[in-house]
């Protein structure tokens, strides 16, 4: 199956900077997005760090007998390094870190693996389903059940992360297979997006529009006519026969 895809970074409304980044290898092989913070000069560093260093590992090892799943773990662990050695390098930017989510499709398998809470979808059919599980003070208490979901929309720590790339205590990288099918659309995204529209919306943007840059541009746009209070970073990726997407 043919792999289209698109990546689409914006600063949003309000913010003078954008602290985002992704990366979307020419191969088709791998998808990065990155959510730094720390201040403007830091988040930026840090996203940028994640996203190269992932992307270098990826690229240098990709043909070792290494399994895709310790590949990927090890570029998170790699890319962890980095954010730490420049901040023992630069005290100025000693509380930068950065959210990683990435998509590798190798040996006829994808896995996906991630920190803090940049998502990947997946749309098929009609059905949107988050595949990543947000590493969030919020989204603990909701799998325990000391908040709902819908109090969680509104809860002051809902942006507390509980790992992120750049801390010398990261103990945990989300990693696992992803299975996959012709038509399915996989978007990988900064909480900038998910922040402005409802995962019903989302869906709306990737089932009505077949391109993957314009699937991208609209959900954007979307976040931004909603406010756009956060930088805002989508890759879409769509899974077809043949025939290329115009449409």
């Amino acid at each position: 199956m043919k792999r289209f895809f698109a990546g689409l970074s914006d600063p949003g409304l309000l913010r003078t900077s954008n602290q985002d980044a992704y990366y979307l290898d020419p191969q088709s092989r791998f998808y990065i997005v990155a959510d730094g913070m720390g201040g403007h000069a830091g988040g930026q560093e840090a996203s940028r760090l994640a996203t190269e260093t992932i992307r270098a590992h990826l690229d240098q090892y990709w043909d070792s007998t290494e399994s895709s799943k310790d590949l990927l773990h090890e570029a998170f662990l790699r890319a962890n390094e980095a954010i730490l050695k420049d901040q023992s390098t630069h005290p100025e930017r000693s509380d930068m870190g950065t959210t990683a989510v990435a998509l590798m499709f190798r040996e006829q398998q994808l896995w996906c693996a991630h920190v803090g809470d940049s998502r990947l979808y997946r749309l098929r059919g009609a059905t949107l389903e988050q595949i990543t599980e947000d590493h969030t003070w919020v989204a603990r208490a909701i799998r325990e059940g000391e908040l709902t979901l819908e109090q969680s929309k509104s809860h002051p720590w809902r942006h507390v992360l509980s790992q992120c790339l750049g801390r010398e205590d990261l103990n945990h990288i989300s990693l696992k297979p992803v299975t996959m099918q012709v038509s399915d659309r996989y978007l990988l995204c900064s909480d900038g997006l998910t922040e402005e529209l409802s995962d019903p919306m989302i869906a709306h943007q990737l089932k009505s529009i077949r391109a993957c840059e314009a699937a991208a541009s609209a959900l954007v746009e979307a976040a931004k006519a909603r406010g756009g209070r956060d930088n805002i970073t989508v890759v879409v990726l769509y899974l077809q026969g043949e025939a290329p997407l115009n449409s």
